[in-house]
This record gives structure tokens, sequence and C-alpha cells, in this order.
């Protein structure tokens, strides 16, 4: 079902230069041995993340900044392939053509890449119609600024991943540049939510703990679900878990039964049924 946002925009675009500043700074500390580290984003290595980052920057840019596609048959969905197929070739196919350069090459390239990106999106209205709709927020039309804000989630959730392979304290989990990205991984909140029944005015909220952390709220209405700022009324379901879980939880498609095994930290109270629709939230493209 289609999603009508009500909760005010998240800008966000002044932040990419200082996540990318804290990325390249990572990436140049790196030890070789540390490039080919595995990550939690299931066959990548701190190496393919990187990339990946990089592809994802200079393509924006291509197509957005430039306007150029191509069609060459092979840069467009093929007859009958599913959009994640199609992005998941995309991306094999980068990352596989970029194995050969240098560490010291991508992270000069990111940095270069990504000052342009950051004038890109700051030049952007944020409330004209984007080039993509956010799918993961049930949106089929979308404004600039949450096309742009999910560019953010993509830029920091992969920064985090690499901090987390290679064991660093991360210098993003914080409230200037963690807490916005789970301010917007949470507008998944009400598309999640949409098959779930209950009473109108029922509320579940979920709290997360730490300095990136918040509480976000969606209610039932008579049309469905809204995202509110805040609840009128005692949750009847109240979803807690700390700020390393949440990111993790939202950035990778598994089953409600997994996401059980791997979370036993996360708690709910009050109505349990309600509660564990939180564990179905994707807010990523997966």
């Amino acid at each position: 079902m289609r999603r009508t946002m009500t909760m005010p925009p998240i800008l966000v675009a002044d932040l990419f230069p200082e996540v990318t500043s804290r990325l390249v700074e990572l990436l140049r500390s790196l030890s070789a041995e540390d490039w080919h580290l595995p990550t939690v984003s299931s066959r990548r290595t701190v190496k393919d993340i990187a990339s990946h980052l990089l592809d994802g920057s200079l393509r924006r840019l291509s197509m957005q900044r430039d306007g150029y596609r191509l069609a060459d048959g092979r840069s467009q969905p093929r007859a009958d392939e599913p959009l994640m197929d199609f992005l998941n070739r995309l991306n094999d196919e980068w990352e596989t053509g970029t194995r050969r350069l240098s560490p010291k090459v991508l992270a000069d390239l990111i940095e270069w890449a990504d000052t342009q990106l950051a004038d890109l999106f700051c030049s952007l209205d944020p409330h004209s119609t984007a080039i993509f709709p956010v799918a993961w927020a049930g949106e089929e039309r979308s404004k600039n600024w949450m096309d742009v804000a999910r560019d953010y989630t993509e830029k920091w959730h992969h920064t985090q991943q690499i901090f987390d392979a290679t064991k660093r304290p991360s210098t993003i989990m914080n409230r200037r540049l963690g807490h916005p990205c789970l301010d917007i991984f949470m507008r998944a909140l009400p598309f999640t939510f949409g098959s779930a029944n209950a009473d109108v005015g029922n509320v579940v909220t979920v709290a997360v703990t730490g300095e990136a952390g918040g509480s976000w709220h969606v209610e039932r209405r008579e049309d469905g679900w809204e995202q509110i700022a805040e609840s009128p009324r005692p949750p009847t379901a109240m979803v807690t878990m700390d700020q390393d879980t949440a990111w993790k939880l939202v950035t990778k498609r598994r089953s409600r039964e997994t996401n059980r095994e791997q979370f036993p930290g996360i708690q709910i109270i009050g109505d349990k049924a309600l509660g564990l629709h939180v564990l179905d939230m994707v807010s990523v493209m997966a």
C-alpha cells in the first residue's frame, strides 16, 4: 500500500562530507590484511564494501548530475529479471572489475567522487520529485530529501560495516551522524506494519538505546498505520533494542525467527504479537 509521509523531512545533505571524511580516514589507516577481512554483508570483504561505495557515488553522479544512462542492453534489467537480481548483477560486475585497484586508489577515488556527490545533493531542491522512489518506505514517488536520506543510510551503514569488520571504534555511531541514519531507517515502520491487524488507536513504540538512539512511534489509524512524532497514549507494544542491534536489524533481510535468534537482546513489552512486526523491518533494498 502506498504511504504518504506526514512526518517532517530529514535533511542530511550537509552530513555527507563528514561521513566521507571518517570513512576515508578509516580506510587510510587499514593494513593490507584489514582490507580483506570479511564483513557482515554476506560475501563482501572490506575492499568490496569500499568499492561498492565508490560505485554508488559514481553511478549517482553519472545518472543524476550528468544525465548519462547507457542503453547497451547490459545496464538495464534483462527480460523477466527481478529488480534485486539486476542490482546484484551490477554490483557483482563492478566489484569484479575493481579488484585490481589498490586500496590507496580506492580511498582517493572515494574522496574525489564524494566531494562532488555532496555538492550535487546540496544543490537539489529537497521538496522536488526525486529520480528514484524509496521503495522500502512504501513510496511510489519520493521527494529529493527522502532519496538523499536513503543515500545517506547507504553511505552510513556500509561505513559502519567497515568499522565493525576491522574492530575499530566507530566515529559515526554518535548523535550527529548516527541518529539521523536511524531516524531515516525508522521511516520504514508504517510500511512494515501495513499488514498488521490492530484496533484503531493502537500505538507501537520502538526505543533504541545509546547516543544515536531515540524513540519512534506508529499509530493505527482508520486508513492504516501512520508514523507520529509523539505517542498520545501508552504504547500497546514497546520494542527496545540497543543502537548496534538497530542498524544491523534493518539492513539485511532475514526471517523473523532468524532475527529473534540473532538479536536476543530485543525486548518486547505489551502486545508481543504486534511488537514482533518490528523484526520484519528492512530499510535497504534487499
